[in-house]
């Protein structure tokens, strides 16, 4: 029994930027997971069992980078972009272009209270923030008080 592998071209990739030290160029590595066809193959014909557990991974990391145009030079190492992918190559290793920054390195902001955060800690003490009112408070409390985040104080 064969596995049946494809080539896969993707139109739009997220990735992490590793370089941007050529002109209106971003290397972006982008990693997803593969299932390994030896070991699926052994479990699927019941070869495993006896020997290994069923916790097995199956699936591993595999990376692959990619060059893509930056004209605005706007991307920094460590950022998480969106890429498309071009009609036609740009040049011999440059296939596709930036379409978006989803996150910029370094601001990072919690998506249930809109505050900047780092970590497991906000930037700044959530009782400080004057639109919120008591209601928002308690329960933002509460419900960091389950999650046991808490903020710092400045």
């Amino acid at each position: 029994m064969s596995v049946p592998r494809g080539a896969v071209h993707a139109k739009w990739i997220v990735g992490k930027v590793i370089g941007t030290k050529m002109q209106k160029t971003a290397k972006v590595r982008v990693t997803r997971l593969v299932l390994d066809p030896y070991l699926l193959k052994l479990a699927l014909f019941g070869i495993l069992m006896p020997r290994f557990p069923f916790f097995l991974p199956q699936f591993f990391n595999k990376r692959k980078t990619y060059f893509a145009h930056d004209p605005l030079q706007q991307c920094v190492v460590g950022d998480i972009v969106l890429l498309k992918a071009l009609p036609e190559r740009r040049s011999k290793h440059v296939k596709h272009e930036l379409a978006e920054i989803v996150f910029k390195v370094g601001n990072v902001i919690d998506p249930i209270t809109g505050k900047p955060c780092a970590g497991t800690r906000f930037l700044e003490n959530l009782s400080d923030s004057e639109n919120l009112t008591e209601a928002d408070t308690t329960y933002l409390s509460e419900k960091l008080q389950e999650l046991k985040v808490c903020s710092t104080d400045k």
